[in-house]
């Protein structure tokens, strides 16, 4: 697929790490833009295709709002392919299930399944005269692997991985959804993956030896790779794939 003008994007958790680095990528192959987030991102604030809107995502009341009105389809309107980015996401509450805070629970879930599914339906509906559209959920190898300490993180993108796979079920011709896992990325989020307490997260110390080998991924190259999956013609055909092992062309 050649990135045209005809060619629209929606990226949640646009203001920093991967998010930020697929908004860019997107918007240098000349593909309009539309961050969600809860803050704005001034870095793209005056580049051609931009917009973004303040949305708490983690607040599922003040989503319906965003939804309900009609700012997704206007940003879609006579674009031919479409693309939804579910990137914003995170990682707490970490430690054992006796030690986590109720309300942080509801707001990972708000977050990490809630918005992500919300968007998904909003978009496919607002979208009616796209002939393709695609969904890409920001997955993680915690979704496909359990890890000590992070139950709550492994169940939010172990529902995105399953909701891809039903949603493809739904045999839309006009829709292709993928759940994609997209490596072990240098981003805050590890950065606070890091400074987990040992007895809450056993495993802190494989992801300090990643960051001291140099084994992690820049948001940049991840969001390359993405990129180029989400506009081959391969997209889709699978209901959940790993960013090292995507098909590409």
């Amino acid at each position: 697929m050649n990135a045209t003008t005809s060619v629209r994007a929606i990226v949640t958790g646009h203001t920093r790490g991967l998010g930020a680095a697929l908004t860019q990528r997107l918007l240098t192959q000349g593909i309009a833009v539309l961050g969600v987030s809860r803050t704005g991102n001034q870095a793209f604030a005056n580049q051609t295709g931009f917009e973004q809107v303040a949305v708490d995502l983690s607040n599922a009341d003040r989503l319906t709002q965003f939804l309900a009105g009609d700012t997704l389809r206007n940003f879609m309107k006579d674009a031919q392919t479409v693309l939804l980015f579910n990137n914003a996401g995170m990682v707490q509450p970490i430690g054992p299930v006796e030690t986590q805070d109720v309300a942080a629970i509801a707001q990972a879930v708000t977050l990490n399944v809630s918005a992500p599914l919300m968007l998904a339906s909003a978009f496919a509906a607002a979208s009616p005269d796209a002939s393709d559209r695609r969904i890409v959920h920001i997955s993680s190898g915690a979704a496909r692997h359990p890890y000590s300490g992070w139950s709550i993180y492994c169940a939010t993108k172990a529902a995105l991985d399953h909701h891809a796979r039903s949603v493809a079920l739904d045999q839309n011709r006009a829709l292709r959804i993928c759940s994609v896992a997209p490596g072990v990325v240098d981003t805050n989020m590890q950065a606070e993956i890091r400074s987990s307490e040992l007895e809450k997260f056993p495993m802190r110390e494989k992801f300090e030896e990643l960051k001291r080998d140099g084994k992690l991924s820049t948001p940049e190259e991840s969001a390359g790779k993405l990129v180029d999956y989400v506009l081959s013609e391969t997209f889709g055909a699978v209901a959940t794939a790993d960013v090292r092992e995507l098909p590409q062309g």
